[in-house]
């Protein structure tokens, strides 16, 4: 396949009409890599609750950091065996990571899907040692839905509480072309998952920043036409104007699929993720990993 095709393939990929086929451009690659993968893990009762984990091949000197990605999807679809390339970039960087599945609409709305993102974190910060992670370094990430997911979980600790435990030390976010400001909800289905209307506000990331919250790495491709740039753009200066340190990527020429495709070995050149990641959670001793991405940030 010509790097061309691949790229295309990946933009298709995370479109909405996604399919195995095209997922395979970005996980044949990916499938087979210094890492270990432990597989469909139980975190909580339903059959969404499994999650996987992927590990380093070559252990550092130091416990690594522990990354839980939650992938996108509008919230109603997706699956974490789809985001194989995304566990393989990260335990490539060094780094212990987690994808969990979680439940979607219409089973559920956003309370559900809200209490399996703080079950997935909690489990992620009980179980880090028990994989060789640090539990004193755990991040939170996700692409689109699932930044905002990563956002929402951190910054409104209702959803912790919920799930009968404190929230779990968070060393830091990484969004990726995340929805953090985007009232007014237009679409039915999304009026609904986070309904009714009364409850809107509740589902805007934006709406809890708090000062002391974690750092937090925003990254968005200004091409980006699924979720506008302004959502990363509102948050950064919100977040920088009660004090939490925050770092606002904004790629040139890339859009909404790019952002998390760029952790695929065919699309790496896409866009710098991986190496903006790498400078937000700690780079690795080996810098190979990130000789095939390129500058393109604004």
């Amino acid at each position: 396949m010509s790097r061309r095709a691949a790229l295309a393939s990946l933009a298709a990929l995370m479109g909405s009409a996604c399919t195995q086929i095209e997922f395979l451009a970005a996980n044949v690659p990916a499938a087979i890599g210094p890492y270990k993968r432990k597989a469909n893990i139980a975190y909580g009762k339903d059959p969404q609750h499994r999650l996987d984990v992927y590990i380093p091949g070559k252990p550092g000197t130091a416990p690594p950091p522990l990354v839980v990605f939650w992938h996108g999807g509008r919230w109603s679809y997706g699956d974490k065996t789809d985001y194989l390339f995304v566990g393989a970039a990260l335990a490539q960087l060094g780094y212990v990571a987690v994808l969990p599945n979680y439940r979607h609409y219409p089973q559920v709305k956003m309370a559900g899907f809200m209490d399996d993102a703080a079950l997935a974190a909690l489990w992620a910060a009980t179980n880090a040692e028990t994989y060789g992670a640090d539990p004193n370094r755990l991040y939170l990430m996700g692409h689109s839905a699932g930044a905002h997911m990563a956002a929402l979980v951190t910054l409104d600790e209702r959803y912790f509480a919920a799930a009968g435990r404190s929230a779990p030390r968070i060393a830091g976010i990484v969004g990726l072309s995340g929805p953090y400001d985007f009232l007014p909800l237009r679409e039915q289905d999304v009026q609904d998952m986070f309904g009714p209307p009364e409850l809107y506000r509740e589902s805007q990331p934006i709406n809890f920043v708090r000062t002391g919250a974690p750092p937090m790495l925003l990254v968005h491709g200004l091409r980006d036409d699924t979720v506008a740039p302004k959502n990363s753009r509102n948050l950064a200066t919100a977040l920088s104007a009660c004090g939490v340190p925050v770092t606002l990527k904004l790629y040139h020429g890339v859009m909404h699929a790019d952002t998390v495709a760029a952790l695929s070995k065919p699309a790496r050149g896409r866009a710098p993720t991986l190496a903006d990641i790498a400078a937000f959670v700690g780079r690795p001793p080996d810098q190979a990993a990130l000789e095939t991405t390129v500058p393109g940030i604004a």
